[in-house]
């Protein structure tokens, strides 16, 4: 299942199960070498990507398209719960100075599932129903659900390597 139902038509929701430990999902949403391996969906790709990984923390993910154009996406970290859960928001900019014009706050978990997975959980809450729409019709499920599965390729990828 990738999408969850939610009453609040501000929120979308993406949910899976994935077959590694909350500890290595949580790497791939915090690490910036990991991050340009898998974020965005292809044809664009991660150019650049910076963590402060902290509370008031900011974020810098740079998205680039197949013509060269590019996609600046900053944040700050509004709660760092290792390996368990993650809240950003685009409200904010490196010192709490407001953006322009806020869009929506994530807000991930992970969760160890019986068999070494993890039930990973992504909602994003949008100010207005209006942003929920645009973000839908941007694709919202089908884009969560392409990178995750590059994320899942990636980590297909390292544990080859490693052998």
């Amino acid at each position: 299942m990738s999408k969850l139902e939610t009453s609040d038509p501000r929120e979308l929701v993406f949910e899976r199960t994935l077959p590694f430990p909350p500890n290595w999902v949580f790497r791939a949403w915090t690490e910036p070498a990991l991050i340009t391996q898998w974020f965005t969906p292809a044809p664009w790709k991660t150019a650049h990507a910076h963590v402060d990984l902290r509370v008031g923390g900011a974020s810098l993910i740079v998205m680039q398209g197949p013509g060269g154009e590019t996609e600046e996406n900053h944040g700050v970290y509004l709660e760092v719960i290792p390996d368990r859960k993650l809240v950003f928001t685009d409200a904010y900019r490196s010192g709490w100075v407001p953006a322009e014009k806020p869009f929506f706050t994530g807000i991930l978990t992970f969760t160890a599932t019986q068999g070494g997975g993890t039930h990973y959980v992504a909602r994003a809450r949008h100010w207005t129903t209006l942003d929920a729409e645009q973000h839908r019709d941007m694709g919202f499920h089908t884009g969560w659900g392409v990178a995750t599965d590059q994320m899942v390729a990636m980590f297909q990828r390292l544990q080859q390597r490693a052998r």
